[in-house]
């Protein structure tokens, strides 16, 4: 604490004092860069190979060569909100599917995002400013669509989730817009330890739960976590569905897993989760 009892002394204070800030500044730049952005870009779930791929991979979509793309990107890069909102708004306007807006223009700009931060072509906050207006933009579009019609009783109740050790709610807010529009109810669960999910689903009733599972490192507490979450659930015969970028890379038994179905399309486990529960 003596950098702070010099009163009498600002000479001698100062320069200690600022050593300290700058130390505070450099420690908090590590862990914004090596802790956080990792885990907000959750480069592991964007690009299960090294950068190289990904970078391949935006160039043979040419994705990168469309203006709205390109201009979306930018704008998000640099904190233009209203910019990059007008480019969805055009979008739709042109009538493009919102579920087109997710997968094939916010999806994409995101892991472009991750691509430009691993080569150092960005900075950690614009990185974060980027990735928060992309956030914005999906609640915006997924709550002011309306759920679909369903028949009466015929609602489900679907808690969607990320397994413990991950944060990544770009892609379960697309999927939870998606079981929107089918007519469920849908409770994004942000919890990030097992015990407040297990929690989560005592508390409620859940016909469905949906747990997304980005690195291989999860996959060995996963048939525990399922088990402790059919024996916590307050319905007895709650169904337990698996997605996430693993399951695109590799194949997967779910009933190794204790899982009763994987899914890789959101647009595909619409149906079929429906068909779960009515079979139960």
């Amino acid at each position: 604490m003596s950098e702070f009892n010099g009163l009498g002394s600002p000479s001698n204070a100062l320069k200690p004092q600022n050593n300290t800030l700058d130390d505070c500044k450099e420690s908090l730049h590590v862990v914004i860069e090596q802790q956080i952005i990792p885990r907000l870009l959750n480069v592991q779930q964007f690009f299960p190979g090294n950068v190289q791929q990904a970078v391949q991979a935006l160039e043979n979509s040419g994705l990168d060569a469309q203006p709205e793309f390109q201009a979306f990107t930018q704008h998000c890069l640099s904190g233009d909100a209203m910019q990059a909102n007008q480019i969805v708004d055009a979008l739709s306007a042109r009538g493009l599917a919102n579920d087109r807006i997710f997968l094939e223009l916010i999806t994409p700009a995101a892991r472009h995002l991750g691509v430009l931060w691993e080569q150092d072509l960005c900075d950690f906050t614009q990185v974060t400013c980027g990735l928060a207006l992309m956030h914005q933009m999906i609640y915006r579009l997924g709550y002011e669509s309306p759920a679909g019609q369903c028949e009466e009783g015929a609602r489900e109740r679907v808690m969607l989730a990320c397994a413990p050790g991950s944060q990544h709610f770009l892609g379960l807010t697309i999927v939870a817009d998606f079981f929107r529009q089918a007519g469920s109810e849908v409770v994004l669960e942000i919890s990030s330890s097992e015990s407040e999910l297990l929690r989560a689903v005592a508390n409620e009733w859940f016909d469905v739960v949906g747990i997304s599972v980005a690195i291989e490192a999860q996959l060995s507490t996963l048939p525990a976590l399922i088990a402790h979450m059919r024996a916590s659930s307050g319905n007895p015969k709650v169904r337990v569905v698996l997605g996430g970028p693993i399951f695109m890379i590799r194949d997967f038994n779910p009933v190794e897993l204790g899982a009763d179905a994987i899914f890789t399309d959101a647009r595909e486990a619409v149906g079929a989760v429906k068909h779960l529960v009515r079979a139960s």
